[in-house]
């Protein structure tokens, strides 16, 4: 096996370890999309400053592909941190001012329904 399909392989594994995981043993369509473009051979192309191999260009797709996991990796990672050290950032406003209440040794007031206020 030669070392630019080895290269290749670790960079789509660690693309696929980095997408969002789902309970489906079917592949997701961005999957299916992401192992087509591996299984493609690239197009002799030249440029004008100089010539590059198909292994060259082969070698740069790989390497973006490489960058690319490590974005959402970092991604995936900082939104992490965010929840982990914001708790109460998807909380709705009630239950903020709740959880702060109790927070400093305090509990709300029980708040009478309009049902239950007019029988009393």
């Amino acid at each position: 096996m030669t070392p630019a399909i080895q290269t290749a392989k670790a960079s789509y594994r660690s693309l696929l370890r980095e997408l969002p995981r789902r309970t489906l043993n079917a592949p997701t369509p961005l999957q299916t999309r992401i192992r087509d473009l591996y299984n493609q051979q690239p197009s002799h192309t030249t440029t004008t400053t100089s010539q590059e191999t198909k292994e060259d260009i082969y070698l740069r797709r790989i390497d973006e592909a490489n960058q690319f996991a490590e974005y959402a990796k970092a991604q995936r990672v900082y939104a992490e941190l965010v929840e982990r050290y914001n708790p109460g950032m998807t909380l709705d406003e009630e239950e903020r001012i709740r959880l702060t209440a109790r927070r400093v040794g305090l509990d709300l007031p029980i708040e009478a329904d309009g049902k239950e206020g007019k029988n009393n």
